[in-house]
């Protein structure tokens, strides 16, 4: 591990950010250029501390998923990501992993739909990173982990997730995620990724057995969607999908349905996920 080097590289990349550029609000009396160190430590979920000694080339080694969340934060191109790892001992992530890393292009278009919801997932409905309206509307996905990180893992085998949705719609939202999942699996037909990710989803649900044999496809490219929130009730969205260039990922955007009263309570929902972040 070149501490030294590491510690630099932190630097410059911190250095080059503003708050404006990670969705964080400007603050006042800023005495550096770019984020300060706690604010990376924020984005990260990592302590302050910690952050502070690896830009200080004093830090313990960081694990490859501390370097995941700093190139995330920092907004590391897919090869500066790589640096990162290099730069720490580790092997630069597999295809698999680089899939994953959400570049810098597409967290700042996140960090800009402050008052709109989005979120960036994988082709295999994986939630990779959420912005806070996203967070208000459909529940916080950032402290899941392994296949509950998932979209349809979750429908099929958690009846708790399909509660944030009215009861009449769950059959067309399932068949929707079994036949987005049938044409990604032709398209991806020889990835263990995707073979272990359906052969687990027919051994652990019935209903998707069942949906899975009926053999619908179709890609997801805009669909309606109706959530229902505990504090302002039925939000009735449209779900605007864009792919990635190598349709690795996918940015959804949660849009009010025109005709409907859904911007009225996303505008209420923006100020009720203010009051609770507000300090006591």
């Amino acid at each position: 591990m070149d501490r030294t080097e590491l510690a630099d590289f932190l630097r410059r990349h911190r250095e080059q950010l503003t708050p404006a550029d990670v969705g964080l609000p400007p603050g006042v009396r800023r005495r550096t250029p770019g984020l300060r160190r706690d604010e990376v430590a924020l984005l990260t979920g990592m302590s302050t501390d910690y952050y502070t000694r690896l830009e200080q080339a004093r830090g313990p080694r960081p694990s490859t998923q501390v370097l995941t969340a700093l190139a995330r934060a920092l907004r590391l191109s897919a090869d500066e990501r790589d640096h990162l790892f290099h730069l720490c001992g580790h092997p630069s992530p597999d295809r698999e992993l680089r899939d994953k890393h959400v570049g810098p292009g597409l967290l700042h278009m996140l960090s800009k739909l402050d008052d709109t919801p989005a979120a960036v997932v994988t082709e295999l409905g994986e939630v990779l990173v959420q912005n806070r309206m996203h967070t208000l509307l459909a529940g916080d996905h950032g402290d899941r982990s392994g296949l509950d990180r998932y979209y349809a893992w979750r429908w099929f085998t958690d009846p708790a997730a399909r509660t944030v949705f009215p009861e009449e719609d769950w059959d067309r939202l399932g068949r929707s995620h079994v036949a987005d999942l049938r044409a990604t699996a032709a398209r991806r037909a020889d990835d263990p990724e995707v073979t272990h990710y359906i052969a687990e989803l027919r051994r652990n649900s019935p209903e998707f057995e069942a949906l899975w044999n009926e053999h619908e496809v179709a890609v997801r490219v805009t669909d309606a969607k109706r959530f229902v929130h505990p504090e302002v009730g039925l939000i009735d969205t449209v779900c605007e999908v864009l792919v990635t260039r190598n349709a690795a990922q996918r940015l959804l955007v949660y849009l009010p349905r025109p005709g409907t009263d859904a911007a009225e309570k996303m505008a209420l929902l923006r100020v009720i996920g203010t009051q609770r972040l507000s300090p006591a």
